[in-house]
């Protein structure tokens, strides 16, 4: 059974950020809220963690996973981003919004989209994302909470533990979230192709 915290959505509280950073380093898989719903997430580099994700989720080999980022800073180290796409997501984000890039040497082989060589990546806007991410160090392993059969993101923590407890080590309640996952925009060919509308307004990608 996973734990549960509940953690201020305004003022995280850091002893329980610490524990969920704990958690993801000892090979924890976590959900936690982002501002477009719920997100399964586990350490970049964890290779069992990455499969509960996978069996959690029933998720195909060419499902794209999101590295979660605390900010463009540590965009340019996983994925391969020109000028114009750069001003573009610098424009709209954080925001509800994920982004597909050609990835670089630097993420996994097993984290990218088996056939295009591609990874996701968002910077959300969210407090509690952006302080586990600044407590872990690195991006967060991601992909948002739908549950086989729907397609919507999960919303409701409680009824999250009470679905998926037995499988998570841990469920952090952030209160109620939207519905709608991000809205993706796919830039590994170079022009911008919104994949999914969304939580985030594709109008500017458009």
């Amino acid at each position: 059974m996973s734990q549960y915290f509940y953690i201020h959505p305004e003022n995280p509280q850091v002893r329980l950020i610490t524990q969920a950073v704990q958690i993801l380093k000892s090979g924890g898989v976590i959900v936690y809220p982002t501002d477009s719903g719920y997100a399964l997430g586990c350490q970049m580099g964890d290779k069992g963690a990455l499969e509960r994700i996978c069996r959690i989720r029933r998720i195909e080999a060419d499902h794209d996973f999101t590295l979660v980022c605390r900010d463009l800073s540590e965009l340019a180290t996983y994925a391969r981003v020109d000028n114009g796409a750069f001003r573009l997501i610098k424009n709209n984000t954080p925001g509800a919004y994920t982004f597909i890039f050609k990835a670089t040497k630097e993420v996994p082989r097993r984290l990218m989209n088996e056939k295009k060589k591609t990874i996701g990546i968002r910077v959300p806007a969210n407090n509690i994302s952006l302080a586990l991410l600044e407590a872990l160090g690195e991006p967060l392993l991601s992909t948002t909470l739908i549950l086989p059969g729907s397609e919507m993101a999960e919303y409701d923590p409680q009824e999250i533990n009470d679905k998926l407890g037995k499988l998570l080590d841990l469920v952090i309640d952030g209160g109620y979230l939207g519905e709608q996952p991000t809205t993706v925009i796919d830039f590994s060919d170079d022009e911008a192709v919104i994949r999914r509308r969304g939580a985030g307004d594709p109008t500017p990608f458009e």
